[in-house]
């Protein structure tokens, strides 16, 4: 498939699927409904916030690369940031939009926009933030490339993707692979046919390591985060027991599925 044939593909996915908004069976847009989108993803993901660390960047110019139901946006509009945000949908820049309105605050601006061709100056923001973003797009390469571009020197990116070298991705190898007698099938097959939109992508931190040792940045910190997702969560006793003792096993600090990386440009 195209590159331009997948984005289709992806920009549909989300489009009928706003990340976050799976979390509630509030009426769409009431002020229920964003809350309990609010709620209930902080209390599966705190360390969101730890990452984020979005009332340090008062004043900034901060641009979010893929900003969904909003509700991280939202914690930069209300940490006073100078706040933009891009996503590929338009459902997704109409939730953000209802949702502003609902509590009468105001973003620089929010748009329609591609991670691969952000429509900002070089040397424009202080911050770009993309938190489980650029994995679903078709060049993941380019979004990098325009994250950098658009970074003034000095500026900080703060970038969430998905890890290969995961529990959850391995528990979804066993799943997709193993269980259906494939064993050959890699995780990055299983992750890019059976992971939320199709192309989605996961890196190993060296992967990761020498992709960002081809740019002008420094300050380079990856990091795995071990997530609900990895604690099987959603499941039963016995398997959320299985992924705690796995993970204790191969070490909670190394096998998380959220990779988050920071870094300045230079």
């Amino acid at each position: 498939m195209e590159k331009e044939q997948l984005k289709e593909v992806v920009r549909d996915y989300w489009d009928n699927n706003t990340c976050g908004t799976f979390l509630t069976n509030e009426e769409k847009f009431s002020k229920e409904y964003f809350e309990d989108i609010e709620e209930k993803r902080f209390n599966i993901h705190p360390e969101v916030f730890s990452f984020a660390q979005f009332s340090r960047f008062y004043g900034k110019r901060v641009l979010e690369v893929g900003i969904g139901a909003g509700t991280d946006f939202l914690q930069w509009v209300r940490s006073g940031t100078e706040a933009y945000g891009i996503d590929l949908t338009p459902e997704a820049i109409e939730h953000v939009k209802k949702r502003l309105n609902l509590y009468g605050l105001k973003a620089k601006e929010i748009k329609v926009g591609d991670a691969e061709n952000i429509e900002y100056p070089e040397n424009y923001f202080d911050l770009v933030y993309s938190f489980g973003v650029i994995h679903h797009s078709p060049d993941t390469m380019k979004a990098l490339n325009e994250i950098i571009r658009v970074l003034k020197p000095g500026g900080m990116a703060k970038i969430m993707v998905y890890h290969k070298n995961s529990l959850l991705a391995y528990f979804f190898w066993i799943k997709h692979a193993l269980l259906k007698f494939r064993p050959w099938k890699s995780i990055s097959w299983i992750l890019w046919h059976h992971m939320e939109s199709l192309g989605t992508k996961a890196y190993s931190i060296k992967e990761m390591e020498q992709i960002l040792s081809n740019y002008p940045i420094k300050d380079i910190k990856i990091v795995p985060i071990f997530t609900y997702y990895d604690r099987l969560e959603r499941f039963n006793w016995f398997m959320r027991k299985v992924a705690s003792i796995t993970g204790a096993l191969l070490g909670r600090d190394r096998v998380g599925w959220f990779l988050t990386i920071q870094f300045i440009k230079k």
